[in-house]
């Protein structure tokens, strides 16, 4: 029956309005069950190259069109994901292994997107200012910066996308996309709903492909002025180095070590409930992830006996079954990162209370499960308390005061997502001073953002750019003043104020 779902058993790539095959292929595999699910295109430079082309050209017709026109797009958009809401967390969660209820939130967060982008449209705002001069007018605007690529990783393959593409597309760019080859079906069902809502064809293209051959080219490409990443630090680094040579707008968002901190006070039936949802719902596979949990000492003990009881409670399986809370891991390769990462916290000397392993007896077959892992007794400073992991893992961290608590959360090299749960509130204004991170919770988990919000960190996390919210629009425009002089003769500004 969830096979049904897929229209097709070979993807192409969307270019210039038009569906195309590309020379080679790959599968795409369901992390639940290591079934098949489609043939997804490994492009080369040529598919880049004609995609840049139908760019170019769609975005200049595409920049002259009103703004609130562009937006009616977007708004259709919105209106078709929120019919095929079902179908479309469906797909997603085969080629991703997310639960059924978290693959439908994030359609809806694209829904959202949607809408929200969609009211830019009639917004855009610049700033209009006095002049220093009599008969003078001035002004600052939003302009298209023209072609953009946008990298999108394999953990939230429709939302991290919307962040992206829909900001850049109301403000009059065009878009090259290149999603992740393991989860595509998402990327070629948005491509088909905004050729059905109405973008001229060369707006959207969608060129499918490893990130060495497909992502390479476009970071590369003189014609490409925009690249928007989110995925692992050392390839966002090296994008960084690239359009820093080229003096190409760069956006990066590229993970987290996020803590949820646990005060003495805390309502602990509340903060265990945060924690359990924070680190082990994707199975810890987003970026704002809780994989460290910073407790008073006063109240570790209590903290670590209710969530062994929670962490029993914990349905794993394929998420097309609404019964599992805990789907699987996205490869074999994810799994043999996590277990590296238990045998080092081993090594290290923590407390490993729960989890630890592989799930691998016959209900798990053909599958990437991992148990839901927990480690006590960390110290700040061991590999599993300051590394992103992404997998189900929490390292928990005692200490003995709220200052201690703020220095080590702030103490790792990210700074994405970070919570405390507590009832003090001189404690709560301090913590959202304090907390070195770009996305501060109280009394819930690290994970959560609202599209109408920034979302982005501090740090290692990215290059202080911001995808959703209005700041995403920032990474898409180009700021350009205006004079407009009426005076009728020429008024040299700073010399003829005297």
């Amino acid at each position: 029956m969830a096979q049904s779902l897929i229209e097709t058993e070979k993807l192409t790539n969307f270019i210039n309005g038009e569906w195309v095959e590309a020379a080679d292929t790959t599968e795409v595999i369901n992390p639940a069950n290591g079934e098949t699910i489609v043939q997804v295109p490994l492009s080369d430079e040529r598919d880049v190259n004609r995609a840049v082309d139908a760019a170019k050209q769609a975005q200049k017709e595409w920049a002259l069109v009103p703004a609130p026109q562009r937006a009616e797009v977007l708004f259709k958009a919105g209106q078709l994901l929120k019919e095929r809401k079902e179908r479309l967390a469906r797909l997603l969660t085969m080629e991703n292994g997310k639960v059924l209820e978290e693959a439908r939130g994030e359609v809806q967060e694209g829904i959202d997107m949607a809408f929200y982008m969609a009211g830019e449209g009639r917004r855009l705002f610049g700033h209009t200012t006095p002049a220093e001069l009599p008969n003078k007018f001035s002004m600052s605007q939003r302009a298209p910066v023209g072609v953009v690529g946008i990298i999108t990783p394999w953990n939230f393959p429709i939302a991290i996308a919307t962040w992206k593409s829909f900001p850049a597309i109301v403000a009059g760019n065009a878009v090259i996309w290149k999603p992740a080859t393991e989860t595509p079906i998402l990327a070629y069902e948005l491509a088909k709903i905004l050729e059905e809502a109405g973008l001229p064809n060369g707006v959207l293209n969608v060129v499918f492909g490893k990130g060495s051959a497909v992502g390479d080219v476009m970071v590369h490409h003189g014609d490409i002025r925009v690249i928007s990443f989110t995925g692992s630090n050392e390839t966002g680094r090296n994008i960084a180095s690239e359009c820093g040579r080229q003096l190409k707008k760069v956006s990066l968002e590229m993970g987290g070590k996020n803590a949820i901190t646990v005060m003495d006070d805390a309502d602990l039936d509340l903060a265990v409930e945060g924690i359990i949802w924070s680190a082990y719902g994707t199975s810890g596979q987003r970026c704002t992830a809780a994989s460290r949990v910073i407790v008073h000492e006063d109240v570790k003990q209590q903290l670590e006996e209710r969530l062994l009881v929670e962490i029993e409670k914990l349905t794993i399986g394929d998420g097309l079954d609404e019964a599992n809370k805990v789907g699987p891991i996205i490869n074999k390769a994810g799994l043999e990162k996590i277990q590296n990462y238990i045998q080092i916290g081993r090594e290290e000397g923590a407390n490993l209370l729960a989890g630890g392993y592989v799930l691998d007896d016959e209900q798990y077959a053909n599958g990437h499960y991992f148990a839901p892992t927990l480690f006590t007794d960390c110290t700040p400073d061991m590999r599993i308390s300051q590394e992103e992991i992404f997998g189900p893992v929490i390292s928990l961290v005692p200490v003995k005061s709220f200052e201690e608590a703020i220095q080590v959360n702030n103490g790792v090299s990210f700074g994405l997502s970070s919570s405390i749960f507590t009832t003090d509130a001189n404690r709560v204004f301090k913590a959202q001073r304090d907390l070195d991170t770009g996305i501060v919770y109280v009394n819930a988990g690290t994970t959560g953002a609202e599209i109408h919000l920034p979302f982005g960190g501090t740090k290692g996390t990215g290059n202080g750019h911001r995808d959703s919210g209005v700041q995403a629009l920032d990474v898409f425009t180009e700021w350009k003043a205006v004079y407009i002089d009426y005076s009728g003769k020429l008024q040299r500004a700073q010399i003829d104020t005297e």
